[in-house]
């Protein structure tokens, strides 16, 4: 593993790291912590440090850290590859997400979107900056997979398609997901019998109501994924067998969350085994599309022409 593959790592690494922090901030309502002004604190570069504003104040030094090492990727990686190389341009989606990172970040904090406000704004904004999370980290993957060796990616009929929709449900099941944790941390359920109860009461609020969306999405998407293993033959199916173990690990992890009323232990656990799933997802994906992968490993009789997806 070279240096710059073993950076590009660190990247996804930090970045994580900093994801956790931002569940972090929202389950301890500290989102306040910084008051209406970004990106500095209070308005100072370096805030009287207590309570909430140490909370909001580590995760925005994480933030821009991760904003800077995601930049010296892009400059290392277009400074180490020469003109076409598909690292160049997987690092600049990289450099984009980022930077929608930080005005996704910025806006809520401007709108104040935070601590226990349970406007349809936020309730929008939470899975929105969660979604372009995973496109960041999605980015960042292919852009360590093409730096170690890995091949352009090629859309081969019926596997491309299958792959796409598969990154669409658990796009889905990751902004569902972050709409019920904010729903956890706004309206915490003492018991697994009173939370369903105020998720089919029509006087509590919406976002109550909204919990049984995530579970019954992910519950839906693994067994669907289930099935389709009778459809695949080859390396990619012990691939997707793993990958489908570790869901399940999570789907026994959102039933602890339940069963515990959501200690934020198992919610930070959680969130992190969904960053490595989906980073699990790019990579099998990267192997089954990659002009190095075997055409009779991937999946079905469609797989036998394939159009360039990069140029």
């Amino acid at each position: 593993m070279t240096r710059l593959v073993r950076f590009a790592w660190i990247v996804i690494g930090w970045n994580v790291l900093t994801i956790l922090l931002g569940a972090l901030v929202r389950a301890t309502h500290s989102g306040a912590g910084c008051g209406r002004s970004w990106p500095t604190c209070q308005g100072e570069l370096l805030p009287e440090l207590s309570g909430a504003t140490t909370i909001e104040f580590t995760h925005r030094i994480a933030s821009g850290i991760a904003l800077l090492l995601v930049a010296g990727l892009v400059a290392f990686v277009w400074r180490s590859v020469g003109r076409g190389h598909p690292a160049r341009r997987a690092a600049a989606w990289g450099g984009v997400a980022i930077v929608g990172e930080a005005l996704i970040g910025a806006a809520i904090v401007f709108y104040e979107w935070v601590a226990d406000d349970s406007s349809i704004a936020r309730v929008v904004a939470v899975p929105l900056h969660l979604v372009n999370t995973f496109l960041l980290l999605a980015a960042l993957a292919l852009t360590a997979w093409f730096l170690g060796g890995g091949g352009r990616l090629f859309a081969r009929g019926g596997p491309f398609r299958w792959i796409l929709v598969g990154a669409i449900a658990l796009a889905a099941i990751a902004g569902t997901g972050a709409v019920t944790a904010l729903a956890d941390t706004l309206f915490p359920s003492e018991s697994l019998a009173s939370g369903l109860a105020a998720a089919v009461t029509a006087t509590e609020h919406f976002l109550t109501r909204l919990r049984v969306i995530h579970p019954a999405l992910a519950v839906l998407t693994v067994s669907a994924a289930a099935l389709a293993t009778r459809l695949l033959r080859g390396p990619v199916l012990a691939r997707v067998r793993t990958l489908l173990i570790l869901s399940v690990a999570q789907m026994g992890l959102g039933v602890v969350t339940v069963a515990l009323a959501s200690p934020l232990w198992v919610r930070l656990l959680h969130l992190a085994t969904a960053d490595l799933i989906w980073i699990s997802y790019v990579w099998l994906a990267a192997q089954t599309l990659s002009s190095n992968a075997d055409n009779d490993s991937a999946v079905s009789t469609g797989a036998r022409q394939a159009k360039p997806v990069h140029k």
